[in-house]
C-alpha cells in the first residue's frame, strides 16, 4: 500500500491527529502536489495552537514556488507561534530561512 494510502486510512480512525495530518501534507509535498500540501500545512497552521513545524515547512514550499513574500510572512508568524510555544530550536530555523530569503533579494 503507499504511504499516501497508508496516511489516509489512518486518518479515517484519527482524524484530529496532527502528526497524521503533518505527514499527509508531507506526503503531499513529496508527490509534488504543493496545492494539496499547501491546504494541510494552512490546516495545521490556522489549528490553536498552531502546529509550529506547519510554519516552516509551508514557508519553505511557498520560496521554492517563488512566492516569496507569501513565504516571509507564514515565517514570521511561525517566529512568534514559535517563541510563544517556548521553541527557540524551531523560531532560529524559521529565522534564518528568513535571513536566507532576504539575501538573496528574493
Amino acid at each position: 500500500m503507499p504511504r499516501l494510502d497508508q496516511i489516509l486510512h489512518m486518518l479515517q480512525a484519527a482524524p484530529e491527529d496532527t502528526f497524521l495530518r503533518y505527514a499527509l501534507a508531507m506526503e503531499y509535498r513529496s508527490l509534488g502536489d504543493t496545492n494539496r500540501a499547501a491546504e494541510h500545512f494552512a490546516q495545521l497552521i490556522a489549528v490553536r495552537p498552531p502546529h509550529v513545524p506547519s510554519f516552516f515547512m509551508y514557508g519553505q514550499m511557498l520560496a521554492e514556488q517563488g512566492e516569496t513574500e507569501t513565504a516571509r510572512g507564514i515565517l514570521r508568524e511561525g517566529i512568534e507561534q514559535a517563541r510563544a510555544q517556548g521553541d527557540a530550536h524551531a523560531a532560529g530555523e524559521m529565522s534564518e530561512l528568513l535571513a536566507d530569503l532576504g539575501r538573496l533579494g528574493e
